[in-house]
């Protein structure tokens, strides 16, 4: 087994070079932060009948996601720079056709549209999902649900601080919530005046991370959609560092941001026997 560890502003990945695709337990312990690898998912290259590529993201609790903005990102350079990919190229992942433009000092990909219609988001919820209220963690939130070809709440908070709320302690909680059937990936984001936001995020099957891209893609979208922000470019910003995202009046979306490699490892055979995958 050889995997590629890459970051984008601190969310990394671990690309699958060679071996067979591990099972639940064997990716949750690749991730694991301490007695693996670390890393915020495993992403592994497939055929595809549709697009130049074809992609499966598994989160690090092992379960599937659908879609991962910095993971495309990642996966996109990979194939730059080491499958001899060209600038641009098309990429099918679970949630949908992404197209990828890489260049020497970051990379684009075209997330598709943002939805807030509750079955397409989904959300257990009629039709579009705006600012609704909802319970959870002894608490009341309003939030805009969003969908990226994965789901997305996002809350808008007026406070100075992000981390002065109890978001951790939240998140989880609403990342099960019973309107989310898919469960979902959960923000809470400050506008800072203009086209800029600060977010804080919390991913399905992952927990707290630096940096999100889909999540950033989410939060622009629903700034737009609240009248927060115009349509246009959206600079967003996270513990990580800060990303991109153009938002168009159709809500037509397209992510921008560096990612750095880390380098190449190969697990031990006993390592690998250990945690029932192949060395």
């Amino acid at each position: 087994m050889e995997l590629l560890k890459s970051h984008g502003l601190g969310n990394d990945y671990l690309v699958l070079l060679s071996g067979s695709v591990p099972a639940e337990a064997g990716i949750r312990a690749l991730c694991h932060r301490t007695r693996g690898l670390g890393s915020d998912g495993l992403l592994v290259r497939v055929d595809s009948q549709v697009a130049d590529y074809g992609l499966r993201i598994f989160n690090p609790d092992g379960g599937e996601a659908e879609k991962s903005g910095n993971g495309l990102r990642i996966f996109a350079r990979w194939l730059v720079d080491h499958r001899g990919a060209p600038e641009r190229f098309s990429v099918e992942t679970k949630g949908g056709l992404v197209r990828c433009t890489v260049r020497p000092d970051d990379v684009s990909v075209e997330m598709g549209r943002a939805t807030f219609i509750g079955p397409q988001v989904p959300v257990l919820l009629p039709g579009e999902v705006v600012e609704h209220t909802l319970r959870a963690a002894g608490e009341e939130f309003t939030f805009t649900a969003v969908g990226i070809g994965n789901p997305h709440c996002v809350i808008f908070r007026q406070e100075p601080l992000l981390d002065g709320l109890r978001w951790r302690r939240w998140a989880p909680v609403l990342e099960r919530h019973p309107l989310f059937p898919n469960r979902t990936n959960v923000q809470f984001a400050r506008h800072l005046g203009g086209q800029r936001l600060e977010i804080r995020v919390w991913e399905r099957g992952a927990g707290e991370t630096s940096a999100s891209g889909s999540s950033s893609c989410a939060v622009a979208a629903a700034a737009v959609r609240t009248g927060r922000c115009q349509p246009g470019r959206i600079d967003l910003q996270m513990p990580g560092g800060a990303l991109r995202v153009d938002v168009s009046p159709d809500y037509d979306i397209v992510l921008t941001g560096p990612v750095e490699e880390v380098g190449v490892f190969r697990p031990s055979a006993s390592w690998c026997n250990a945690h029932g995958l192949e060395p």
